[in-house]
C-alpha cells in the first residue's frame, strides 16, 4: 500500500520531539474517564487487570488499548484514547500488562514486547464473555509491537477483529534499544531502568532463588536488564535473542487486517529499522504514516486531543 501522507503540523513548540514526548507523558491530564476494573485469570494461573470505560449507549464495538514500557491503563495516552472512542460510540478495554496495574503479578515472569499470548487471552475473553461484533486494537510503543506481532503471527485472526492502529512502534527492538542507550535519551533510559529495577527488587523478595543481589547490582543499562531478567524469565537465550524473536518487523508482511502504523520522524526512541517503508509498500493491508513531528507517543493536539487520537478514530471509522 502506498505510504500515507501526513498533514500533522503542530504549534512550533511541539515540533520539538523531546518537548512533545515529555508534555504527553508528564504534563497532560485527562478528565472525565470513569474506569471499571475486571480481572481475568490466565491459563498459567497469573492474572491481567482490564480497565473498562464505556460509550453512553450500548455498543457492539470495542477498542482494546495497550500501553507501552512501564505504562498502565491510567496513562494519559490510554485514557485520552478511551475518552475519544467512548465519545464516538466505542467501549474501551484498556489492558494493564502483567505487573502494571499497581499490583505485582503472581509469577516470576512478567510482560515483554513479544508476549502476544496475553493479548490473545484478552481477545478470547471478549469473544467468549462479551457480545461485541467489532473489535479494534490500538497499541502504543511496546504495546504497538505486541499488536503488530499478534496480527502477523501464524494464527487465525478472529473475524471480529476489524482493524488496528499502532503508534510510536519500535518495530526493530534492537534498533530502538541502541537509540535509548545514546546520550540524547539518557533521561528516558534512566527513568525506565529505575522503574524496572524497583519492580525486580520486589520480585526478588518473592523469588529469592531466581534473582540475586549481584544480578540486580550488575544492571547498569536497559540491555543489562533484558540480559539478566527479561530473557531469563521468558525463555530467551539473552537480550539479543529476545529482541530478535520479539520484534514485529519480521511479521509485518503477514498482516491481513487493515492496520495503520504512525511513527514520527523525530521520535528519538526509534532507529532507522523502525520505519517499515518496504513492508508497507508491499502489503495492501498495512498503512504507514511518518509525520515529521510528534516525538514518542506525543502528537500534541488542540483541545487536549492528540493528532493520533483523531487519526486513529478516522482510520477505524473508515473501515
Amino acid at each position: 500500500m502506498p505510504l500515507v501522507a501526513s498533514n500533522y503540523n503542530p504549534p512550533i513548540l511541539f515540533k520539538n520531539g523531546h518537548l512533545s514526548t515529555i508534555y504527553s507523558g508528564v504534563f497532560r491530564k485527562i478528565d472525565g474517564v470513569v474506569q471499571e476494573r475486571e480481572r481475568i485469570i490466565l491459563s498459567d494461573t497469573d492474572f491481567l487487570d482490564l480497565d473498562w470505560s464505556f460509550a453512553a449507549e450500548t455498543s457492539n464495538k470495542v477498542i482494546i488499548l495497550i500501553h507501552g514500557l512501564e505504562g498502565s491503563a491510567q496513562r494519559p495516552y490510554i485514557t485520552g484514547s478511551a475518552k475519544v472512542f467512548n465519545q464516538n460510540g466505542y467501549d474501551a478495554c484498556a489492558i494493564n500488562l502483567r505487573s502494571c496495574s499497581g499490583v505485582p503479578n503472581d509469577l516470576f515472569r512478567s510482560y515483554h514486547s513479544g508476549a502476544t499470548e496475553d493479548l490473545e487471552a484478552v481477545i478470547n475473553h471478549l469473544l467468549k464473555n462479551k457480545s461485541y461484533t467489532e473489535i479494534f486494537i490500538k497499541g502504543f510503543s511496546l504495546g504497538g509491537n505486541l499488536t503488530l506481532k499478534y496480527l502477523g503471527e501464524e494464527r487465525v485472526i478472529p473475524k471480529e477483529i476489524k482493524g488496528a492502529v499502532a503508534v510510536s512502534v519500535p518495530c526493530d527492538l534492537h534498533s530502538s534499544l541502541k537509540q535509548l542507550l545514546r546520550p540524547k535519551n539518557a533521561i528516558y533510559a534512566a527513568r525506565f531502568k529505575k522503574h524496572l529495577v524497583e519492580k525486580l527488587q520486589s520480585k526478588q523478595k518473592l523469588f529469592p532463588d531466581k534473582i540475586s543481589d549481584q544480578d540486580i547490582n550488575s544492571i547498569k543499562t536497559l540491555k543489562d536488564f533484558d540480559d539478566i531478567y527479561t530473557s531469563r524469565a521468558h525463555g530467551f537465550t539473552d537480550a539479543i535473542d529476545y529482541y530478535t524473536q520479539s520484534s514485529c518487523l519480521q511479521f509485518l508482511p503477514n498482516i491481513n487486517t487493515p492496520t495503520l502504523i504512525i511513527n514520527s520522524k523525530n521520535d528519538s526512541f526509534l532507529g532507522p529499522e523502525c520505519y517499515p517503508y518496504a513492508e508497507a509498500e508491499n502489503n495492501e493491508k498495512l498503512f504507514l504514516e511518518t509525520p515529521n513531528f510528534g516525538g514518542h507517543v506525543g502528537f500534541y493536539g488542540v483541545k487536549n486531543t492528540t493528532y493520533t487520537e483523531k487519526r486513529c478514530l478516522n482510520f477505524l471509522n473508515e473501515l
